[in-house]
């Protein structure tokens, strides 16, 4: 059986709880999980800090598959904030219109939330 999780991360300071939770994950489930981090609020603000983008890299080989809400990405752009455009996102971060959405979407479809 293949399971489908989602994990939320809206608090910047929890990405390393985050990652962590992700990694463990893999190790005891390998390629029996499909997993989706979805990053809203603050928190798409990692997608441009190098030191948290290298260890997203082993995940991201490993399928694990990062997403960015767009709507959170322009609020702090034009909020005067740091301005991360998607063309300088990393290759692995795919963008999606609006996280909660996102989320409602992939709740309907059977992942399991989590939020650190």
């Amino acid at each position: 059986m293949a399971y489908k999780v989602v994990f939320h991360i809206n608090e910047p300071e929890k990405w390393p709880v985050l990652l962590g939770n992700v990694t463990n994950l893999l190790k005891d489930m390998g390629k029996d999980v499909e997993v989706r981090v979805l990053a809203n609020g603050p928190s798409v603000k990692a997608y441009a800090d190098e030191e948290t983008i290298e260890k997203m890299k082993p995940l991201a080989e490993q399928g694990v598959k990062f997403l960015a809400c767009r709507n959170s990405l322009k609020a702090f752009c034009s909020g005067g904030d740091v301005c991360i455009d998607e063309e300088s996102l990393p290759d692995f971060v795919e963008v999606v219109p609006a996280g909660v959405s996102e989320l409602t979407k992939r709740q309907a479809e059977g992942y399991a939330y989590i939020k650190p």
